[in-house]
Formats: structure tokens, sequence, C-alpha cells
């Protein structure tokens, strides 16, 4: 079997699960990360989602490691293994609101450091992705590390998830810069089912959202008109990840991903009440409203509102490159209808066959 040349942590998570099939369908030899190393049950898992997907796994090497742990963990054996690796994609998170800090930041930032450091130490390095998020990574000087106050603040601020993923961003690309390293961070947006069958796998965020409309819990709709939470296919994302290695040059490119044409939230959410033949939300109800009201009476999580913004977001060099690989999103309306129709199916992942929520 060849040496990989590609290594991917967070390989059994939704989205590199489907960056897996993709490189593997490329023909490019990969090495993922995966706990408890080969024949363990995510080993086991991993190869048959990527078999039941039309993919062999013959050229798939699998190595234990841990992103907590400074060197990843790898033994001198797998370590060796890794030879070969030109490019990296660390998309390994910890993704789940109401974390604390000590939960979310040893994977988050530490991790997000520690896989940069060991991109570092191989010979033939063409370029290590990471993958962050659409609201973090905007400032043009990111500053790391804060001050404790400053980071104390930042936790208190956002909450423990969205925090750890801003201070992991600007920790990557301020020491990528200082170690001389080629970086790419990709900031996708929400990121929804494959365009064609709807396979999700993941229940947080805007999910969550469309199982309150479905089972009528959702009377009033949290934000305004100009409300815009856009969204990603996963197909769209694992094609656009696999192309990044070869098609940037620059030394630290930040690509936000997301597709311009999603609907403003009321009207995705009308799009999708009508789909699923439910009653839409009776009126808006404004974000700080929700958030000075107890959670027990909103099902709100308090997380989740900081994603209720009008804000757009700039996605040049993200459309440079996709018109550059001959990358285009799927019409989103339709994307937006079949995933809805497979969370139903899904049970919203309550099924016991359907796929993790969270990326490993």
């Amino acid at each position: 079997m060849p040496l990989p040349t590609t290594f991917v942590l967070g390989a059994t998570g939704f989205i590199g699960r489907w960056l897996v099939l993709e490189l593997l369908t490329r023909g490019e030899p990969v090495a993922v990360a995966v706990r408890g190393g080969t024949g363990s049950p995510r080993d086991t898992a991993l190869r048959s989602w990527l078999r039941a997907h039309g993919t062999v796994d013959t050229t798939l090497t699998t190595v234990a490691a841990d992103l907590t742990d400074p060197g990843l963990g790898l033994s001198p054996e797998d370590d060796a293994r890794l030879a070969a690796v030109r490019d990296v994609h660390n998309l390994a998170a910890r993704y789940e609101f109401g974390l604390t800090r000590a939960e979310a930041q040893p994977a988050n930032v530490d991790g997000a450091l520690h896989a940069l450091r060991w991109s570092a130490t191989r010979p033939h390095l063409r370029r290590h992705v990471h993958l962050s998020g659409y609201r973090v990574g905007r400032d043009p000087r990111p500053r790391y590390p804060l001050t404790p106050r400053e980071t104390a603040a930042l936790y208190s601020r956002l909450g423990a998830y969205e925090a750890s993923k801003q201070l992991g961003d600007a920790a990557v690309r301020v020491t990528a810069d200082r170690l001389g390293i080629p970086v790419t961070t990709v900031n996708p947006s929400s990121v929804i089912g494959h365009s064609a069958t709807g396979e999700a796998g993941q229940y947080l965020g805007l999910a969550h959202l469309v199982r309150q409309l479905h089972r009528g819990r959702l009377p009033l709709l949290p934000g305004t008109r100009r409300t815009f939470v856009p969204v990603v296919t996963v197909d769209h994302l694992a094609r656009f990840l696999a192309a990044v290695p070869a098609h940037d040059r620059a030394p630290a490119p930040a690509h936000t991903v997301l597709d311009p044409e999603t609907p403003a939230l009321p009207d995705l959410i009308v799009l999708l009440a009508a789909h699923l033949g439910v009653r839409p939300p009776r009126g808006l109800i404004p974000v700080p409203v929700v958030r000075a009201l107890p959670r027990a009476l909103t099902g709100a999580d308090p997380e989740t509102l900081t994603f209720l913004s009008e804000d757009r977001y700039d996605t040049t060099s993200a459309d440079e490159l996709a018109a550059a690989t001959g990358l285009a999103h799927p019409p989103v309306r339709a994307a937006l209808r079949t995933w809805a129709t497979r969370l139903v199916a899904d049970g919203f992942g309550a099924d016991p066959g359907a796929d993790p929520g969270a990326a490993e």
C-alpha cells in the first residue's frame, strides 16, 4: 500500500468522513486519526460507511492519535508511516453547546496547536488546513495568546464553544506565521446534509431549530426579517476542502465557505414549514428578549443566540477557489428541503442507525 500523502484529523466526524470519501474517490492515499486505532469500533464504522458510499478503503491508513497530546500521541511506528504526508486537514473539534471552558479548550484550542506543530515536523509539508467557523477569524490581525482577563471575558460573552473556536483560529494563524508554516483556514457556515440525499449526521444548531419547527415548538422565531444563518452542503464543503492544498499558494489564506443564496432565516423557516406540512412561526421575537427569558420557557440554548445575526460575510476568496477548480454550490432551496426530509426520517438523531453529530 502506498504511503499516505494526506492526513485527516477528525475523520470520523460528520464533515471528516465526507472529506475522506472525496479524497479516496480522487485516488489519494489517506491516513486518518481514529481513537483506538486500527480495528477499533470507530475505525470499523468509518470503513463500513465508506464502503456503503461506494468507495474502497484499500489506500486508507488508520493510526491511533490523541489531539490533546502535544505529539498527537502517535507511536514512533505510526509517525514513521506518516513520513510522506504533505497535506494535513485538522477537522477535529468538540462541537457541542453547553460545554465548560475546561471541556472545550483541550480540543478546540490546545489540540489545534498540537496538530499545527505536528505538521511542522513533516519534511514534505505542502499545506496545513484548519477547519474553523464562519463567525470567527474575521480579524485581519489576530492576537494570541490573550491576557487571562481577556480570555475569561471572551468565554463569558460567547460561551465555551464559540470562544474556543475563536481562540483556536487565532492561535493557528499567529503560530503558523511565527513558524513559517503554510496554513489555510476554512470557515464554513452551518453545514447541512448531502445535496442529493440529505444525509446529515449532525443535529445541533440550525437542525435543532428545524426539529422545533417540525414538532410544533416554534411559535415565535428569534431574530429579525434580516437574520441570516447561511448554509453549505456537506458534499460541496468536502470537495472544497479537498481542493485547497493544490490551489492555495499564499502563506495564510482564509476562506469563508457558504451559499450566499441561502434565504434569510424567516424565509428559510417558511420554506421548510411548507415542505414539512407544519405551521410556520406566528411572528418574530427579538434575540435580546429571548436571551432575557428563562431557558425552560424558550427552549433556546443561550450560546446559539449569537449566531442569529444580520451580518453578511465576505466569500470572495472562496468564490475564486471554487471558480478555479470548477466547483459550484448545488441549488440551496432544493438542498434544504432534501435535508429537512432526511432529518425527519432520521428522527433528528434519535434513530440508532443515524450518524453521530459531533466531530471527533
